[in-house]
């Protein structure tokens, strides 16, 4: 199969355990657990180039992709060591990619900006994937632009509007890219754990009278999401575990404090409340506990998969069985069920 050539917006930790995870099960031989599609349409992880990097720390910027990954702030776990990779992370312009609650952990390169589009094009970029910070909305809509001035496919795995919002999207429409976005969402993570929770308990007869959902977590992401997106983020994980149910019901998710000695690491409390048979009450009290950087990676390696296959296809603007299947602010919502049924005639 030919190589899918990406560029990557942002080497934080999401970027780590991806590169990480092309070496991992890139090995001869190599077990595919972990993987929830090992071969998407005769594409395996294995296809994807890293091409094109870019970020604006000095710790980062300049180096090898394979060091770079590893340089502070991020503290993604380390599970295979990386081969020099031939990609110099280049400087990328500010814009608000830094928020003031990170501001003492970021330490921005002086090196000169380069010429976004330019890079990429030189590179031979075909998508390009924003792994900025949330609140970085200036910075996504303008990598956005820059990909499509460069010929790029676009994924955005942020939760700011650039699939969802239809000028953008019309933008790479008439430019004959294809788009997906917005939000990743995460391999299993608490957003699609509580929807799956409330829709096997609804399909059983059971009513859900409340529920709620509260994330606690470490590193700069969850700064940057307490700082700048909590209330953003509030709204589409909400809005994504409601649509499990197929009724209104009161609903709460989002993240709610930063714990510095968590690291990459998140914790999840659910509460349930509902009533079955005959009115009994029923409550359900959870805690989920995961790494966050790995649980980006199964997903995005499909959804990187699934944008090449839309490019092959010619597909333009926001390809809505992609972005429906990987992401928790799609431009078209759609269940559980249809999603994958959609997706896998998608990538069939």
């Amino acid at each position: 199969m030919p190589k899918i050539k990406v560029a990557l917006i942002g080497v934080g930790n999401c970027a780590a355990s991806f590169i990480q995870g092309i070496q991992y099960y890139s090995k001869p031989n190599a077990s595919q657990l972990g993987l929830r599609n090992p071969v998407l349409a005769g594409y395996t992880p294995k296809d994807i180039e890293i091409v094109a990097a870019f970020d604006i720390d000095s710790r980062k910027v300049g180096l090898d992709l394979s060091e770079a990954i590893f340089a502070k702030p991020n503290n993604a776990p380390k599970v295979c060591d990386v081969p020099n990779l031939g990609v110099k992370v280049a400087k990328g312009p500010l814009l608000d990619g830094v928020g003031e609650s990170t501001q003492a952990l970021i330490e921005i390169s002086k090196v000169s900006d380069v010429n976004v589009a330019e890079t990429l094009i030189a590179s031979q970029a075909e998508i390009a994937i924003n792994l900025l910070p949330s609140g970085a909305s200036d910075a996504a809509r303008f990598y956005a632009l820059q990909s499509i001035a460069a010929g790029c496919a676009f994924i955005n795995a942020t939760p700011n509007f650039i699939a969802s919002d239809p000028v953008l999207s019309q933008q790479f429409k008439d430019a004959n890219l294809p788009l997906a976005g917005d939000d990743l969402v995460d391999q299993i993570g608490s957003t699609a754990l509580h929807k799956t929770l409330l829709k096997l308990l609804s399909d059983s007869g059971v009513h859900i009278n409340e529920t709620y959902q509260l994330d606690v977590g470490g590193g700069t992401e969850s700064i940057d999401t307490m700082e700048r997106t909590r209330d953003t983020k509030r709204n589409i994980k909400t809005e994504a575990v409601a649509a499990a149910l197929t009724y209104k019901t009161e609903i709460v998710a989002g993240s709610t404090d930063y714990v510095d000695f968590l690291q990459n690491k998140r914790d999840s409390y659910f509460w349930i409340s509902g009533t079955y048979f005959c009115n009994t009450p029923l409550k359900i009290d959870l805690k989920f506990q995961m790494v966050d950087a790995p649980n980006a990676g199964s997903v995005l390696f499909d959804v990187v998969r699934a944008i090449k296959i839309a490019r092959d296809k010619s597909q333009k603007g926001a390809v809505n069985a992609v972005c429906a299947y990987g992401f928790k602010h799609p431009p078209k919502r759609l269940a559980i069920e249809e999603t994958e049924a959609e997706f896998a005639k998608f990538v069939a």
